[in-house]
């Protein structure tokens, strides 16, 4: 009987089972990130320049490799080096076209990027966090810095190091409301929200009309006009609104 044509190393890892005899073997590829794509090697044991023209990569280029090992960790391939898919654990391999790469560590496991710039986004990828969980910056001697999936990370800067996961802190979501700072339970935040904020009393004005503008929203558009039984997704500081008060005859 012929052999299949190929194995896949990830359903392996996780039925607990030796890889198969196959024409070739098949593992997750991302390039510059963690979007990863099938890709099939052909060999068991191949080295970092195989999967890299597997990949349909130039490998003529500089580029870096690295495992993602099923423990989580990142492990540098040089392009001379083999992995044995047989017994390391690893199914996905990310590679960076690039000479340097930025090592840090979340939750003491050491991980390494292709570039300085790291999206928050990817952190959290990495993490898994709970919900009611968030990555921080652990900073030391200090208080630790909450990192929200939108930010962009500089891994060049001085003291980006170690980033953690923890309980995400309860403390709600500055806004500004005609020029004074509120803070609101929840990230999304409606007109009737922001009209009770600038003026407590408006319930009691029945002969009022109110309108809204906003900026600097999380949500899209980013900025523009907000009405009755409307609502916005607010940013975790710094999202503005200008309410207007007119008077109707």
């Amino acid at each position: 009987m012929n052999p299949p044509y190929f194995d896949d190393v990830g359903e392996a890892i996780r039925e607990d089972r030796p890889l198969k005899a196959a024409a070739a073997y098949r593992i997750r590829f991302g390039l510059e990130g963690l979007t990863f794509r099938n890709i099939d090697v052909p060999d068991p044991v191949p080295t970092g320049r195989q999967i890299l023209d597997s990949a349909g990569v130039d490998r003529r280029a500089d580029y870096l490799l690295f495992a993602l090992l099923d423990s989580g960790d990142f492990e540098d391939i040089r392009l001379d080096e083999t992995v044995d898919l047989r017994g390391r654990g690893a199914e996905r391999f990310v590679a960076f076209k690039s000479d340097r790469d930025f090592k840090f560590k979340l939750n003491d496991r050491q991980m390494a990027w292709g570039h300085a710039e790291l999206a928050g986004s990817v952190l959290y990828a990495l993490a898994d966090p709970s919900p009611e969980e968030a990555v921080f910056l652990e900073v030391r001697g200090g208080e630790d810095r909450l990192i929200e999936p939108d930010e962009r990370i500089n891994l060049d800067e001085p003291g980006i190091e170690r980033f953690i996961t923890a309980p995400r802190p309860n403390k709600g979501y500055v806004i500004v409301v005609n020029a004074v700072e509120e803070t609101v339970p929840d990230k999304h935040v409606t007109f009737e929200q922001v009209v009770k904020l600038s003026h407590p009393n408006a319930p009691a004005e029945t002969n009022v009309k109110f309108s809204m503008t906003y900026r600097n929203a999380a949500s899209h558009p980013h900025a523009g006009e907000l009405g009755e039984g409307g609502s916005v997704e607010v940013k975790k500081h710094g999202t503005i609104f200008n309410v207007t008060r007119t008077v109707q005859s």
